[in-house]
């Protein structure tokens, strides 16, 4: 005779879990009331779709900034999942908020993988829902960052999410990281400032410039000349403090920190976007 499960023991095992309401019966019965044991063969489950899944493509998902209580930290995770279906389900969205806000206390992915999240470590949890939701769920980015005072702004949908460090916490700090953590959203700038654009982005630029004024029949002995002022415009566009800021007419983000208050700079920043 089969055990008999309650109600209770069901809704009880599903908040924990997360799973249907059959498949914790099932494990329920299975386990003859055991709940631990219920929890181990859902886990198992989860562990056999996760193989049957693993190369799968993850290229949808939800991704989340969170910060600290006191804006000192700031952190950007992705969970990863297969299909837009899925990432757009409420208890997806929240299990992914749940992680980033456990996310702030570790300093890397690995750390952040590996510790204890409901009783499971974080990678076994992901394991467990993936037989839960039935599809291959993984951590596409881990991105951490410390400063005075940290922002961040998260596009609708879940798609993008943005951070950003100030090196001052003041009054109305909020509202400019938040500002800032749009416009990193926005344009996707690729450093930020010149010094620190990448020496090889820096000499690509220039040849692709150098051939686009050969092709217009510019002699060899200008080329120099202008594809540095094109490398101006490349800096312009794709530097975070030298961008067009998106809120403002005619400025840029430099303009804007100057005009907000005297020294305020912007330590570092981190974007991402599925």
């Amino acid at each position: 005779m089969s055990y008999k499960v309650s109600a209770k023991e069901v809704s009880e095992l599903r908040k924990v879990t997360g799973a249907g309401m059959m498949d914790c019966k099932k494990a329920l019965v299975e386990a003859e009331g055991d709940f631990d044991k219920a929890i181990e063969i859902l886990r198992k489950k989860g562990q056999k779709v996760a193989a049957k899944r693993a190369d799968r493509d993850t290229s949808e998902g939800a991704v989340i900034a969170s910060t600290t209580a006191d804006n000192k930290k700031g952190v950007i995770i992705a969970l990863a999942c297969e299909t837009d279906f899925v990432a757009k389900n409420d208890d997806f969205v929240k299990l992914a908020k749940d992680l980033s806000e456990h996310a702030l206390k570790f300093e890397s992915k690995e750390e952040f993988l590996s510790s204890d999240f409901g009783g499971m470590s974080v990678k076994d949890k992901l394991i467990e829902q993936t037989g839960v939701i039935g599809e291959k769920l993984d951590i596409a980015t881990f991105d951490k960052i410390e400063a005075a005072f940290v922002g961040s702004y998260i596009h609708n949908g879940n798609k993008i999410a943005a951070i950003v460090g100030l090196n001052e916490a003041f009054d109305g700090a909020e509202e400019v990281a938040k500002n800032i953590s749009m416009q990193v959203a926005a344009m996707n700038p690729i450093a930020l400032n010149e010094e620190l654009v990448d020496q090889e982005v820096i000499d690509k630029e220039i040849e692709i410039a150098k051939d686009t004024l050969r092709q217009e029949g510019k002699p060899e002995a200008m080329l120099d000349k202008i594809s540095k002022g094109k490398l101006g415009k490349f800096f312009k566009d794709n530097t975070l403090i030298n961008q067009e800021y998106i809120m403002g007419e005619k400025q840029s983000v430099k303009d804007y920190l100057e005009e907000t208050k005297d020294g305020l700079e912007i330590v570092d920043y981190k974007r991402f976007s599925l």
